[in-house]
């Protein structure tokens, strides 16, 4: 098997992006990839994308995408995993490459939620959970999550307010982020004041329907090293693991099994342990969702994930600094592009481009994608060549 790195990232402003139809959002992120790597082609690409059908109605995306970027007849595919289509389109390509049958390969991401109204948008992300027996009972994803969090608060005392420190440190980073949706700093009071959505979650809890698109170029490791022009990223570990989709169907709604597998498989691949990540972007959908996820990634003891944002810790300049970027709670979650967009994050860290949200000394990073109450997770590990 192939070493892999990453030598090219690219992704546009995150937000309401109506001018702009699905195609021009990628296609616009793919440009920017391919000029930041300084390929003149590529072999084959992935695209994630949770539901483009539903939310503009347009499928055949492998097609669509390859004849407007100018890259057809190149092998494409589109890769759907919920939120986590975009990290397991990394996945691929990373497979792709460590198999042999592609040299130079796109990655990407893209979502267009903004088309629909509120209802529509609600329906399409719905679909990322127990059709017969969630949705039809009348359950939505900020519902899920809030049996999540008064779990969590009753198993380990987590409190309100450090769900709002989620939030806080998040909103934080993303207003150093130029990319990030809501770069809008906030303060704990109006998160625990902002309308209720599911209680104990406010909508300063929850992330943001948004438009958007990110992508990368991966090649072999030992081709980096001839032709990149800025300092490669090496993907040393990888791991995909699935879990019940139903909530109720898990034993401990305070775990993300498909996490913890994840990444058990991605720490064994790269050789390396909790202790050794420098920086993590992680699954932030709702402010629940870091806390749980920084657990089961082994950053913190179990329980004391909401300590660790009430202290600091995940703070940049803290114990382990996690979503410098803002998260999907600031920079934003177009659902198909997300696990790109993580990627993106850490290679700009881990070449020491992100000036005032840059974690110091940054070498290994982690990306944590999960799709839908966590039924799927995608987690990658990339070190600084």
């Amino acid at each position: 098997m192939r070493d892999v790195a990453i030598i090219g990232v690219g992704m546009n402003k995150w937000g309401e992006l109506w001018q702009k139809s699905l195609r021009d959002v990628f296609v616009e992120s793919a440009l920017l990839a391919i000029e930041d790597a300084g390929v003149d082609h590529i072999d084959s690409m992935y695209v994630g994308c949770m539901t483009s059908g539903l939310f503009v109605g347009q499928e055949h995306l492998s097609s669509l995408l390859a004849d407007y970027l100018g890259t057809a007849p190149i092998p494409a595919a589109r890769v759907e995993s919920a939120c986590a289509s975009g990290g397991l389109a990394v996945r691929m390509g990373f497979m792709d490459i460590a198999s042999g049958m592609s040299d130079i390969v796109l990655v990407g991401g893209v979502e267009k939620m903004t088309d629909v109204g509120g209802d529509g948008a609600t329906y399409a992300l719905s679909t990322a959970a127990d059709q017969e027996y969630e949705v039809y009972q009348g359950i939505t994803f900020p519902g899920l999550y809030a049996l999540m969090a008064r779990s969590h608060m009753h198993k380990y005392g987590t409190t309100r307010e450090q769900l709002a420190q989620v939030a806080v440190k998040n909103h934080e980073n993303g207003s150093k982020n130029p990319l990030a949706q809501f770069p809008q700093k906030v303060t704990v009071d109006q998160v625990l004041n902002s309308i209720m959505v599911a209680d104990p979650l406010t909508i300063l809890d929850c992330s943001p329907i948004t438009d958007g698109a990110a992508c990368a170029i991966l090649c072999p490791a030992e081709m980096a090293k001839k032709i990149c022009k800025k300092p490669p990223v090496k993907i040393i570990g990888a791991g995909n693991a699935t879990d019940t989709i139903a909530l109720h169907s898990r034993s401990d709604f305070t775990k993300l099994n498909a996490t913890v597998k994840a990444a058990e498989a991605a720490y064994k691949m790269a050789g390396v342990k909790p202790e050794d990540i420098d920086l993590a972007e992680v699954h932030d959908c709702f402010t629940i969702a870091e806390i749980i996820v920084s657990e089961d990634l082994g950053f913190f003891k179990k329980g004391d994930g909401g300590k660790a944002a009430e202290t600091g810790a995940t703070a940049i300049g803290g114990e382990k600094p996690i979503n410098s970027s803002g998260g999907l709670k600031s920079k934003g979650h177009p659902v198909g592009a997300t696990g790109v967009g993580q990627v993106v994050e850490i290679v700009h860290q881990l070449r020491g481009e992100t000036k005032d949200r840059q974690v110091k000394d940054a070498k290994i990073g982690l990306a944590q994608n999960m799709g839908g109450s966590g039924g799927s997770a995608v987690v990658h590990i990339m070190e600084r060549m």
